[in-house]
């Protein structure tokens, strides 16, 4: 499902994934509330999860567009709200003390981590998987054709 939206989307969304375990584990021991600490850190990283999910389908909604000017404005509208709504988040998690601020902040930050590191999360997933992306001899054949 995501795959059809972006290719990019499913190891971005696993890098997040990957990045919220290591900060859990990573930090869940030295920190004193750690419930608060753990529900911060995951309301962070869905918010994150679900900006990436929402910045894909805005992009392939662009692309759809048959007036550039009208999908120029729906990207700033978009954006404007996505950033609202985490906004409000925070503004929820503080009022009703769900978790920690700084720790759903570090897990908002896990779209921006992930999307740094999805080149090196594309080549792992692929070497794993085992599937898509390898340049072959027939392949680069028939790409310096199509340029000729």
């Amino acid at each position: 499902m995501f795959r059809r939206l972006n290719q990019a989307l499913p190891s971005l969304l696993a890098g997040i994934l990957l990045y919220g375990i290591f900060i859990q584990l990573a930090g869940v021991w030295f920190v004193e509330d750690k419930l608060r600490y753990s529900s911060g850190l995951w309301i962070g990283i869905v918010t994150a999860m679900a900006m990436a999910y929402h910045i894909a389908l805005i992009i392939a909604e662009t692309i759809d567009a048959p007036d550039p000017e009208k999908a120029r404005t729906r990207i700033i509208a978009k954006g404007i709200l996505r950033y609202v709504s985490v906004v409000a988040v925070f503004a929820v998690t503080m009022y009703f003390d769900l978790g920690n601020l700084v720790t759903l902040f570090i897990g908002v930050m896990g779209l921006k981590i992930s999307a740094y590191l999805q080149p090196t999360l594309h080549k792992m997933m692929r070497k794993v998987t085992g599937k898509g992306g390898m340049s072959t001899d027939k392949t680069n054949t028939i790409e310096r054709e199509v340029k000729m």
